[in-house]
């Protein structure tokens, strides 16, 4: 249920918040927190750090109240036994990240998880459910090759488009279950091989937990969610970018702020274009 506050929509829905990081992050990551508490308008149930074992980490989450799980203990598979890499780049721990994110089936007890990238901070209130829809955050461009992938991995053509790649979203636990049992009955292994072996590792961009995702609950589950404009400001990776001064400043354009580091990034991406989907904007 959504009521509004102060001309603030504000969810009953109780979710989790699920942050996979890794030591480099923790200059961001504290504003990430952060920025979850305070415009985050659910209830929050848990904020789950899923990381290496690292001291600086675990003291971070005790000083934020968050639950530490080290990234090791989810899966049958840690990132050693992820072979991304060429002389130029190491691609294992991104690939990983994303498979962490897509076991909050098993990390959360609450039914929904909100994921949110560790360079990301939401700067405007936000609600990830509204009319017993959920609400996803979209932007009109993102790279082919997640679609080739998510093709390879449940033999479908990409359902929106749009890109649900925005750095942040509310993943429902039965619905996630259901993607890793398609992939599985596909390819006749586990969801998170099956990944593994579609991607294109000659290439450093290949997979997308969010395109994947999103695109399985737009054709599987038509009609069931609603998207917004992203508004998202990419920024360079300094902290003093996101004072108080310049958050309240960039609210006024944008819904959240990501400090990436990865120009690379943005290279080669491409527009979104395509047919249309039982999805409604705002």
């Amino acid at each position: 249920m959504v009521s509004a506050t102060k001309n603030q929509l504000v969810s009953r829905t109780k979710i989790d918040v699920l942050i996979p990081a890794i030591e480099k992050d923790l200059r961001t990551l504290p504003f990430v927190i952060d920025g979850v508490k305070k415009n985050v308008k659910h209830p929050i149930g848990e904020i789950i750090i899923v990381a290496p074992n690292s001291k600086k980490i675990k003291n971070l989450c005790m000083r934020k109240g968050c639950r530490f799980v080290n990234e090791n203990s989810v899966l049958p598979i840690t990132k050693k036994n992820i072979n991304y890499r060429t002389n130029r780049w190491n691609r294992s721990g991104w690939l990983f990240q994303q498979l962490l994110k897509l076991s909050g089936d098993s990390l959360c007890s609450q039914k929904f998880y909100l994921v949110i990238d560790a360079d990301t901070v939401l700067i405007r209130p936000h609600v990830f459910r509204q009319n017993q829809k959920t609400v996803f955050y979209y932007r009109n461009w993102s790279h082919a090759e997640y679609f080739k992938t998510y093709k390879k991995l449940l033999g479908k053509k990409r359902a929106a488009r749009s890109s649900f790649v925005t750095h942040y979203m509310l993943f429902e636990k039965s619905k996630v279950s259901a993607l890793k049992r398609a992939i599985e009955s596909k390819h006749k292994t586990s969801w998170y091989t099956a990944i593994i072996r579609s991607i294109d590792k000659s290439k450093q961009i290949t997979f997308s937990e969010f395109e994947t995702y999103g695109n399985f609950l737009c054709s599987t589950y038509p009609g069931q969610f609603i998207l917004k404009k992203a508004l998202n400001k990419a920024l360079s990776r300094n902290v003093t970018k996101i004072s108080k001064l310049n958050v309240k400043k960039l609210s006024k354009k944008y819904r959240s702020i990501s400090l990436h580091a990865r120009k690379w990034y943005f290279k080669k991406s491409v527009s979104i274009k395509g047919r249309r989907s039982n999805t409604k904007k705002q």
